[in-house]
């Protein structure tokens, strides 16, 4: 297994604008992500960038940036886009697609995410899930559940449904993390075919995937990593950053 570690991300998010050139502690948000993702050692990391001041920054950085075209319409697009840059002949058989909000995911769960690929023979697309952080969880439609059929070391399990409906019953609920590693072939037929009903209806991409008939592990983090949405998310960022400093 080969992987590469893309990163996409554009200026124009509807909910925070410029979000990737957030300053989180002295640094730009994008670069922090880069740098957990180096982290992780799960392969060679690049930034796929919508606008060319997120290329300078992080080529700023020391880091390594490819500008797609503005107007991709989704995460998906501009990884491919990067792809067929960066490794036109295919070398790199998986692709793990770490969003750009995430500017302290643990380097562990990158490599966990890559680990599902290689452990798994049957596995098209991994992906990651950490406990609900409340009770509040299981009846908030913001929060993506994933209903799991879990393996014997609690760690791994093979992906049956994604839903913001209210789960109910005594097991546990497994909060939806948006990391996903691909390979190659899966990634290629995900981008290719149209939304899907259940996508549509559930508003989640990932039930496209399950649609084309391909299967979905995902690894167990401990915790769900900061997710960069909104002025009171990056307020969030901020504030942790100030204690890693401390």
């Amino acid at each position: 297994m080969n992987p590469i570690v893309l990163i996409p991300a554009r200026m124009a998010a509807t909910r925070l604008p410029g979000k990737p050139l957030a300053d989180i502690g002295g640094m730009p948000m994008i670069v922090r992500v880069l740098r957990q993702a180096e982290a992780a050692n799960a392969g060679p990391v690049a930034v796929a960038a919508g606008d060319a001041e997120i290329v300078d920054a992080v080529r700023a950085a020391g880091g390594r940036a490819v500008l797609t075209d503005p107007d991709l319409p989704s995460g998906s697009d501009r990884i491919l886009a990067a792809l067929a840059e960066l490794d036109p002949a295919g070398a790199h058989d998986v692709v793990i697609n770490l969003q750009g909000d995430m500017p302290f995911v643990a380097p562990g769960v990158l490599a966990a995410c890559a680990g599902v690929l290689e452990n798994q023979a049957s596995c098209d697309i991994a992906t990651v899930v950490a406990p609900e952080a409340s009770p509040d969880d299981r009846t908030n439609p913001d929060v993506v559940k994933a209903v799991l059929a879990m393996q014997p070391d609690g760690r791994t399990g093979r992906a049956l449904y994604f839903t913001r409906s209210t789960l109910h019953g005594d097991l546990p609920v497994w909060r939806h993390v948006g990391i996903y590693g691909y390979r190659r072939a899966a990634l290629t037929a995900f981008n290719a075919a149209p939304p899907s009903p259940l996508e549509i209806r559930e508003k989640l991409e990932q039930l496209r995937a399950m649609e084309l008939g391909l299967s979905i592990w995902a690894a167990v983090a401990d915790d769900a990593p900061i997710s960069v949405d909104n002025p009171s998310d990056l307020d969030r960022a901020r504030a942790y950053a100030r204690t890693l400093n401390d």
